[in-house]
């Protein structure tokens, strides 16, 4: 057999406490284990982009670049990864090309060395400038399928994605299985399908909720993938990942060593125990989200998507109706053409589903997101929808077939000059556009903290950073 090391990307610091504590750890928990992070040899930490963004402004009052860069000075060892959302960036809707490319060109000058790209619909055409962008910048691009099942996901469905994917120029392939819908032998046919068809390398992330993911990682590895997404165990399980040392320790001394140190990794643990007793006690970590949960392989609805369904089920005082919700949302995502379920389509789907059963009748009432996506606004469905479906949905309005981020001016200056009373950095910005509100309350803070003062800087002037 030929050896393969196989390269480990760690997700504890960005994806394993979005999985499981709502992306809430705070900085001042990942500084004191960031030197020995450091230290492993990890192919990557994935330690930014999707919802740590978000989280840092809305929940944590901390800026995520300086977060970026704290973490890029404590690690110069190991490349630093991002998820990034394609034409919508880290927020909900697309953006001009303008500012998707100054997002990606600061991403990579605070410290990111490679940007893993998705998009919700798997629709080429909205990660061609991401990709053409980060390439500018000498990061790695490696653009990511959104997995999911239904009549047109084959082989042949993701092998076409996939050779679309190289040849827009990707240095390697993620098959990103957020919804844990893989089982051990698709996972080897599908790997083995892709790695027959690319060059490049590919690289496997799926999440642990239906108690498979560790399995599905063993045979990628049998079939050629190259490298494996993991989170140490203390934050591993659940709607997590599988964890690091198991996986660590499975491929040891097997010609797909990778050549980690179980005893390094120890210590890492020791300390993240030690956070996740803390997360435990404050009620941060539910420790039912530890627990393996087979619905996902029914209704292929992601763990934090069943959390946020139960919320707004909550609200409006319907609990009971979780389970019609669940049966409710294969309907209306075959309604829409098959999107995967994924920031931003789990929610539109996932809420038109609530709204559905609420009312008591399927499309009495609908979202202006659902109808963005019916009308074309987030791209290409994997499968066609329904003239008459759409008729129903949004009437005479026209259907967006191009790109859709072609139909959006440049906005990156009229952004600046929304904001320009609060930016101290220029990133500043990016915050701004992606989360106008939300950044807005942030820089007031933190106009509040240096100025001593509530509201604008008294003097404009004294700004660390005018732009």
């Amino acid at each position: 057999m030929t050896k393969k090391k196989i390269g480990i990307t760690e997700l504890v610091l960005r994806d394993a406490h979005q999985s499981l504590l709502a992306t809430r750890m705070p900085l001042s928990d990942m500084l004191p284990i960031l030197g020995k992070l450091d230290k492993i040899g990890f192919h990557s930490l994935e330690c930014w982009g999707g919802a740590t963004y978000d989280a840092c402004l809305r929940f944590l009052d901390e800026d995520p670049w300086e977060r970026l860069r704290v973490i890029r000075k404590n690690c110069p060892n190991t490349k630093l990864q991002m998820l990034f959302r394609g034409q919508n960036m880290l927020g909900y809707r697309h953006y001009a090309d303008d500012v998707v490319e100054y997002f990606v060109q600061r991403s990579v000058a605070n410290g990111i060395d490679i940007i893993r790209i998705f998009d919700a619909l798997n629709d080429i055409k909205n990660l061609r400038v991401s990709i053409n962008a980060a390439k500018k910048e000498k990061a790695h691009v490696q653009v990511a399928i959104s997995y999911t099942t239904g009549p047109v996901f084959t082989d042949e469905y993701y092998v076409k994605y996939a050779k679309q994917i190289e040849e827009a120029g990707a240095d390697s392939i993620c098959i990103k299985d957020m919804a844990a819908l893989l089982t051990p032998y698709r996972t080897y046919d599908l790997v083995k399908a892709i790695k027959g068809a690319v060059k490049i390398p590919v690289q496997l992330h799926t999440h642990y909720t239906s108690g498979l993911a560790s399995m599905c990682e063993l045979k990628a590895v049998e079939a050629g993938v190259d490298l494996l997404d993991t989170a140490m165990s203390p934050l591993a399980l659940g709607t997590s990942h599988p964890p690091t040392e198991s996986m660590v320790a499975a491929l040891k001394d097997t010609p797909y060593d990778t050549g980690l140190d179980l005893v390094q990794l120890n210590e890492i643990r020791e300390y993240f125990m030690t956070l996740r007793e803390k997360y435990i006690k404050s009620g941060l970590l539910d420790p039912k989200m530890l627990a393996t949960n087979t619905k996902a392989l029914i209704y292929q609805v992601p763990g934090g998507m069943l959390s946020n369904l139960l919320s707004q089920l909550k609200q409006a005082g319907k609990e009971d109706k979780m389970e019609e919700v669940l049966q409710e949302v294969p309907r209306v995502r075959k309604d829409a053409g098959y999107p995967p379920l994924v920031t931003p389509t789990s929610q539109i789907v996932g809420t038109q589903a609530v709204f559905n059963v609420i009312t008591g009748e399927r499309y009495k009432m609908c979202t202006n997101e659902f109808k963005d996506l019916i009308a074309g606004k987030y791209g290409t469905t994997p499968m066609p929808i329904d003239d008459a479906f759409a008729k129903k949905i949004i009437g005479d309005r026209p259907r967006i077939t191009c790109r859709p981020a072609d139909l959006l001016k440049p906005e990156l200056e009229k952004l600046r000059k929304e904001c320009a009373q609060w930016t101290e950095q220029e990133e500043d910005v990016l915050s701004y556009a992606q989360f106008p509100k939300v950044a807005t309350d942030f820089f007031k803070k933190r106009a509040a903290k240096k100025y001593g003062i509530d509201g604008k800087h008294a003097d404009p002037e004294k700004r660390i950073h005018p732009v």
